[in-house]
């Protein structure tokens, strides 16, 4: 079944492309939904079949949905980048934050949260493989450090070469920072990691054939660009 978005409306932006979001039952996810949503993530990690090699070749899901390689590889990619930011934002659970990063914590997990949602949707109806994300092996109680950057290099290129993923070095250090540190560290890598799905998006957008998949992609450019802005103006 087809996964239908709403447009998320940034609080940073005025207007914005539009964008379809995923049903009433699925907005507002709360950071505990964030959580459960990797059991269904890491069950589903081994099935389907893998993107094609011919990235703008048509193909047809048995739904109707016409999509080609670059959608796949868009949700498929976005999918485990989404989830870590989210893990980013799970961080910052408890820690003395300034009201202003607060809410942005609260805004980046509303809005990716249904994101994974509707990008699992349409890699299942594609009878594509759902990824496995950093969530599903923090869980498990490890991480994906055979997949990360170069240590300490925040803006190198990350789990499989995912730009503006963070490395296992990153994630450490901002789970041991506390107070100023914190938060001075939690924005700097932020910004890293939204430049990094902008970058992904705008590959999609020009690739791209599935509606849905585009539509987002250009949603993903407008609100992270308006975020990155907003960390900016909090870093001073």
């Amino acid at each position: 079944m087809r996964t239908t978005l709403r447009k998320h409306r940034s609080s940073t932006a005025q207007t914005a492309p539009a964008v379809r979001r995923p049903s009433a039952r699925r907005r507002g996810v709360a950071t505990i939904a964030a959580l459960a949503l990797t059991a269904t993530l890491a069950a589903c990690g081994n099935e389907g079949h893998s993107s094609t090699a011919d990235l703008s070749a048509t193909q047809t899901a048995s739904n109707g949905d016409m999509f080609n390689g670059a959608d796949v590889d868009f949700a498929t990619q976005m999918i485990p980048h989404h989830a870590q930011a989210v893990q980013m934002v799970v961080m910052t659970q408890g820690r003395d934050l300034s009201p202003e990063v607060q809410d942005l914590t609260a805004t980046i997990r509303d809005a990716q949260v249904p994101e994974v949602e509707a990008m699992t949707d349409w890699l299942t109806a594609w009878d594509q493989e759902i990824p496995e994300t950093s969530l599903d092996h923090a869980n498990a109680g490890h991480d994906m450090s055979g997949h990360s950057g170069s240590e300490g290099d925040s803006n190198s290129e990350g789990m499989n070469g995912m730009p503006g993923m963070m490395s296992d070095d990153d994630m450490a250090a901002l789970e041991h920072a506390s107070g100023a540190e914190f938060e001075r560290m939690w924005l700097e890598l932020m910004i890293e990691h939204h430049k990094g799905a902008i970058e992904m998006a705008q590959v999609e957008q020009e690739d791209g054939l599935y509606p849905d998949a585009v539509a987002l992609a250009e949603t993903i450019v407008f609100d992270q660009q308006a975020e990155i802005e907003r960390m900016e103006e909090l870093l001073g």
